[in-house]
């Protein structure tokens, strides 16, 4: 605890102070009324008075030594810094607690005569502020104290110079304070004085005012507020960096937090936003927290994300890494789940820039598999040299025993056949396991089973073969190599050796994986025996992660592919006694049904898909058709001419939310009103008008024709007046007098006067207008012409 003692009792002006002497105790003398600051970062000091003889000082967290001084003050020597020694207690900091608490019962009890001593003579006013401004920036210095443990440092606060003093004790509010360096006196065991640089920043600006001799019970609320105020811990500190220690739990859900924030947040987000969103969560910056906010947006899938927390960290002074590596290596596995092997070759590239980040063997794992399952052949062996060699970006000193060059493991060599498979180059294959055995390293079953991968997508069937009787001789196989023999029979045509093959595998107490029951499943339906195919869908069930429904349609495909539509048809009716279709099997069977003829029986289903959706049906499914499902529906209507069943799907998909696709459905719409189904164009023109679209030229032609030909002359102008005539080309003159000439059967002579009549009159200058009077006056004179 530091003392400070009272030289003389009758000083109240601190102009008028005589020197202080060092007391033999080692304590400070300073004359009565010197009043200290509250330190400039989080820690806040209070002034006690001790039995009218001196000053306790007790400090909230933490204890510092602190000589911040008027110029008046220094010139003068009131306090002798080289005396001063620290020494921190906390029994005796939770003594002054307890005095402190003792002395405001005893006053509460007293029944505030004011008689008693003077609970202090500093007084905060109440516009101290709670939470200090972001913009006031404070250097922290460190010192270890001679007579402290080993490793026990603090830190040095640094404060502002006070302002200017006032008779009677108080201090005025700065107004402005420039950052200034001061050499603060840090005092030793010895007692000799260490100069140590303190910067030191403005802070909020603050009134403290002395008050004398208040008793307790005359003390305003706010007062007693700022007084819990200076006990309360510090908001800066509380930041997540500095603040007090949270469980494992807590600080995991913060990061769950954080990463599903980020997540959720706009892809255009500013960069301050997406600073303040990271700043707000209140973790510690560490290689672990970072690692697990990646990997958590790695699960989500938004690899973008990602990769911008990184590039924020590098931006970051404050965030101290221990091992940035993890973080790196983190960033890379999510590139890789996301098939992103072009942005993860951009980082691996930057790692090798510098020392601490170049990569090792887990980084260039990742890297490789990702390369090889992409199938970049040539970046995946520029890789694999440059672990190897020596790097170049920087200098390796010659007494520097760090050696980056590694080689290659079976994980490597395994990422090599990976992209093999995408190249289909069958050598490459070879060239693996031939280099496998000039290094000694026995080929695992994972390895012959990507090589049989690589033989089977280069058509190498004998390979295939070769290779899984080498692996039977050494070891047992594996389900991968399994699953490769029975596509290697599908491939060859050979059902009953598949099955045989499975049949092998479950006798020696194995279960394969749902992938090789299902390619079982369409090997067999492929040969149209469907019926021995829907028995593997039972062992799919017991190990498939994925829905049922997926399984059902791809043995659809399969029996498609092959041209077997009554099969397909078979196992669609079979799959709606276990699950319900979704959108993409209706899709493939509605396309079927359309592609053999079957018109009636996609017409069936197609009203099927539209009544589960309406309100009020009594069907649930979850088939919702799509735009896909409504253009393959239109498409057929109009080629088999059915001109009925075209405009209920038409209306459907209007009332479905799918609008009007002017180059999809234009063409459609001119059809079917060239074919007499006239109520098309009402249908699309009333739909644009909802939606507040312009109708394209070629609508507003068409629904002109309709309407004069049905001698609705109001309806017909009223159609052309629609365009704001900014597309000229489509309404010039020749466009309007072939639409004339090609529709003349169509037109009534005195319709087409009327209409003369009518542009004729009319005062407002537009020249679609003008145009299509010029046009209607050509064709009467030639129709004239020709009756004449």
């Amino acid at each position: 605890m530091l003392t400070l003692q009272q030289n003389s009792p009758s000083l109240l002006n601190l102009g008028k102070c005589r020197e202080a002497v060092a007391s033999p105790m080692g304590c400070i003398s300073v004359p009565m009324g010197f009043m200290l600051q509250t330190p400039a970062i989080g820690v806040v000091s209070n002034l006690r008075r001790k039995k009218g003889k001196a000053w306790v000082l007790v400090s909230k967290r933490r204890s510092y030594i602190k000589n911040v001084l008027s110029a008046s003050q220094k010139e003068s020597g009131v306090v002798v810094k080289e005396d001063t020694e620290f020494k921190s207690s906390f029994d005796e900091y939770l003594k002054a607690m307890e005095s402190i608490r003792t002395d405001r019962e005893k006053k509460k009890a007293g029944g505030g005569s004011g008689h008693g001593k003077k609970p202090t003579d500093v007084a905060f006013s109440k516009d101290v502020p709670q939470r200090r401004k972001r913009d006031e920036t404070v250097t922290l210095k460190r010192f270890k104290r001679s007579d402290s443990k080993e490793g026990d440092k603090l830190p040095e606060r640094s404060q502002g110079v006070a302002g200017k003093k006032e008779l009677g004790g108080s201090f005025q509010p700065r107004n402005s304070i420039k950052p200034q360096k001061e050499l603060s006196s840090v005092g030793t065991k010895t007692g000799s004085s260490k100069k140590v640089d303190v910067d030191t920043t403005a802070s909020t600006r603050t009134k403290f005012v002395k008050k004398k001799s208040m008793p307790m019970n005359e003390r305003s609320d706010d007062e007693w507020e700022m007084e819990r105020f200076i006990f309360q811990p510090s908001e800066l500190l509380n930041d997540g960096l500095n603040g007090p220690r949270v469980s494992r739990m807590e600080m995991e859900e913060r990061i769950q937090n954080l990463a599903q924030c980020l997540n959720d947040a706009d892809v255009d987000m500013p960069e301050w936003m997406f600073a303040k969103t990271i700043r707000s969560a209140r973790i510690r910056f560490s290689d672990h927290s970072i690692s697990r906010v990646i990997q958590i947006l790695g699960k989500f899938g938004n690899w973008r994300r990602a990769l911008q927390v990184i590039e924020w960290l590098q931006m970051q002074e404050r965030f101290k890494s221990h091992n940035i590596r993890y973080v790196y290596t983190a960033a890379l596995d999510v590139l890789g789940k996301a098939r992103r092997p072009v942005e993860a070759l951009n980082l691996f590239c930057a790692m090798q820039r510098h020392k601490t980040t170049y990569p090792d063997i887990v980084i260039y794992r990742s890297i490789c598999v990702t390369l090889g399952q992409a199938g970049h052949m040539k970046e995946l062996f520029d890789v694999i040299d440059s672990m190897r060699s020596m790097p170049k970006s920087f200098k390796i000193q010659v007494h520097d025993d760090w050696d980056p060059r590694i080689e290659p493991d079976i994980v490597i060599y395994n990422a090599v056949l990976n992209g093999c498979v995408k190249r289909k180059e069958w050598e490459g294959a070879v060239w693996v396991l031939q280099k496998l055995e000039e290094i000694g390293q026995q080929a695992t079953s994972t390895t012959y089973g990507l090589a049989m991968e690589v033989m089977l997508a280069s058509g190498k069937y004998d390979l295939v073969h070769k290779y899984f009787k080498e692996v039977q001789g050494l070891s047992v196989p594996n389900a991968l190599m399994y699953r490769v023999l029975v596509n290697t029979f599908w491939r060859e045509g050979k059902p009953d050796e598949a099955i045989a093959v499975v049949q092998d595998m479950e006798s020696r107490g194995q279960v394969g994986p749902a992938s090789l029951y299902y390619d079982l499943a369409r090997c067999l339906c492929s040969v149209g025996r469907c019926e021995e195919g829907l028995m593997q869908v039972d062992k799919i069930c017991k190990v498939a992660s994925k829905p049922l429904v997926v399984t059902y349609t791809g043995l659809i495909q399969t029996c498609l592919t092959n041209g077997n539509i009554h099969d397909a048809a078979s196992i669609f009716n079979h799959m709606q006694k276990y699950c319900s279709p979704n959108t993409v099997t209706c899709n493939v069977m509605l396309k079927a049904y359309l592609g053999c003829g079957m018109f009636d029986e996609a017409v069936e289903l197609f009203r099927k898909m539209t009544r589960s959706r309406q309100k009020g049906s009594k069907i649930k499914s979850e088939i919702s058709p799509d735009v896909y499902t409504f253009n393959t529906m239109l498409e057929a209507c109009i080629k088999e001419e059915r001109w009925d069943d075209f405009k209920c799907a038409y209306e459907q998909m209007l009332q479905h939310g799918h609008p009007f696709n002017t180059k999809r459905h234009l063409w459609m719409v001119l059809q079917a009103s060239g074919a007499r189904k006239v109520e098309m164009v009402e249908i699309t023109w009333r739909h644009l008008e909802r939606n507040k679209r312009v109708p394209p030229p070629a609508l507003i032609k068409e629904r002109f024709r309709v309407k004069l030909e049905n001698d609705n002359l109001v309806e017909a102008v009223s159609s052309v007046a629609c365009h704001p005539s900014t597309n000229q080309q489509s309404f010039s003159k020749d466009a309007w007098l072939k639409l004339f000439k090609e529709n003349a059967h169509c037109f009534k002579k005195e319709v087409l006067e009327h209409l003369i009549s009518d542009l004729s009159k009319s005062e407002t200058p537009n020249l679609i207008f003008q145009n299509l009077l010029d046009s209607c006056l050509e064709f009467v004179n030639l129709d004239n012409l020709v009756a004449g």
